[in-house]
């Protein structure tokens, strides 16, 4: 048997929470300006776009439609440019990134369209400017979900997190993969795999009650 040492358990553990939080911390920025664009830009919307807005939203279908193992392999090249490296933590941020920007964008931009169009109505009858209104009005009432979606999302990362380990990223995955699958230690597989779930439901814990501490309806 040739176990692991309990350091390369945190070294992994580590290295996913890195991974999941620099992917995170970008991914959700991007990810909600692409939803108020895309909300915005809509018919009858605040800035209305509708060549803008198709072109966004069938780039963003094509970008979800793409299964993440792909797309890693496809950003290989941008990877290497932007970060030096296809081997790595910090290499797997890229498509990572890439992956959950428009995921979130798509789970934000329903919480925006589930705003209460009479409020935005009552906003621009007392003569509010449109960007006023995206951010007085849209952001505060759609926040509850923003914030219920960036657990979704964070969540999701966690998981594209493990199945880049299968090639050199680094992390828990990583980890399971090189002990567990490849040296046939099991162990190591069913220890990784109470990990993540921990870490999820960590995860899904703090969001539920950040996201209801937003929520004015409870």
């Amino acid at each position: 048997m040739s176990l692991p040492p309990l350091n390369k358990y945190f070294q992994a553990f580590f290295e996913t929470l890195l991974m999941v939080s620099a992917s995170a911390l970008i991914a959700i920025g991007l990810g909600l300006l692409l939803a108020i664009v895309l909300t915005v830009t809509a018919k009858s919307s605040l800035y209305p776009k509708p060549r803008l807005h198709r072109g966004l939203s069938v780039t963003v279908n094509i970008f979800r439609a793409v299964p993440f193992i792909i797309m890693l392999v496809a950003l290989l090249p941008v990877t290497r440019f932007l970060v030096g490296t296809t081997l790595g933590t910090w290499a797997a941020v890229v498509p990572l990134t890439v992956n959950l920007i428009p995921f979130y964008a798509r789970i934000a931009q329903v919480s925006l369209n589930d705003v209460d169009p009479g409020l935005v109505e009552a906003a621009r009858a007392m003569g509010c400017r449109r960007r006023h209104i995206i951010r007085h009005v849209l952001l505060p009432e759609a926040l509850p979900g923003i914030v219920g979606g960036m657990t979704v999302s964070v969540i999701a990362m966690i998981n594209a997190s493990a199945m880049a380990g299968a090639v050199g990223a680094g992390g828990l995955g990583d980890l399971a993969i090189r002990y567990g699958y490849e040296r046939y230690e099991t162990r190591v597989m069913f220890e990784v795999i109470v990990i993540l779930i921990a870490l999820v439901s960590v995860i899904q814990l703090v969001g539920e009650r950040v996201s209801r501490r937003f929520d004015h309806r409870h």
